[in-house]
């Protein structure tokens, strides 16, 4: 670590539970984000500033004027830009040190795979029940762990499912494929945008976290916030054994 880092990053070092070798896990350190909306925004903002070496952003959509309002990581002069470069570009006046990939893809179950693999941590930020369940088998498989967040109206969520261990329930376990669920959307249903960033501000802390090795955290848990009220809900969550993803699944 040289003296520019250790001056940007001085205040994670004076921290007893990082140090210098915490934050030197950082800069080593590789993440994946799905999604570059709402979570994926903040997420990827305090990620860069906390010094992880490298990001991958997978995204295949354009920046749309109505995502200006909760996605903070775009700009206005950005708009129909696809969003993995418009974020590429914030990420880089924020910490250029951080190497940033850009990928405007929609990745298939193969492509997942290959990205979870070559991950530390990956944060789902994804906005749909069908990229959620995909990025959960590519992590399953791959033994990474998963940092999945939603929100929606005034309602925001987060798991972490940290497939290193056996015994770690998935996020079918929770939310099975096959069970009959709404969607809902943020074009049609709308989203109170500050909770978008309460949401993905906790994901990457929770990847902080997990890539430092602070045991403390979310992992085997769901935080829920209503942001009405901003009451919180934190529960235990329980591998199924009858879950059609993790239930049997045989780790060689």
């Amino acid at each position: 670590m040289n003296d520019q880092q250790l001056l940007r990053y001085s205040r994670h070092i004076l921290l007893n539970e990082i140090g210098i070798e915490g934050q030197q896990r950082l800069l080593d350190a590789k993440v994946l984000i799905i999604g570059m909306g709402g979570l994926g925004s903040p997420a990827a903002l305090y990620l860069a500033a906390s010094g992880v070496g490298r990001l991958t952003l997978c995204d295949h959509d354009t920046v749309d004027f109505s995502n200006l309002q909760r996605q903070i990581i775009h700009r206005t002069s950005t708009v129909n830009q696809p969003k993995v470069v418009s974020a590429r570009a914030a990420l880089h006046d924020i910490n250029p040190e951080v190497e940033c990939i850009a990928l405007d893809v929609r990745a298939d179950a193969e492509r997942l795979r290959e990205l979870a693999g070559q991950a530390d941590v990956v944060l789902d930020c994804s906005d749909n029940f069908a990229t959620r369940y995909a990025v959960n088998r590519a992590c399953l498989e791959q033994r990474k762990p998963l940092v999945s967040g939603a929100a929606i109206q005034f309602d925001g969520q987060i798991s972490v499912f940290d497939f290193r261990r056996d015994d770690t329930a998935c996020y079918n376990c929770l939310f099975p494929e096959d069970s009959v669920a709404a969607e809902l959307r943020c074009a049609t249903t709308g989203v109170f945008a500050p909770l978008t960033g309460i949401i993905g501000t906790m994901q990457a802390a929770e990847a902080l976290k997990l890539l430092i090795g602070i045991a403390r955290g979310l992992s085997g848990k769901l935080l829920t916030i209503n942001a009405l009220d901003m009451s919180v809900t934190r529960s235990s969550l329980s591998k199924d054994p009858a879950c059609s993803a993790c239930g049997s699944l045989i780790h060689l």
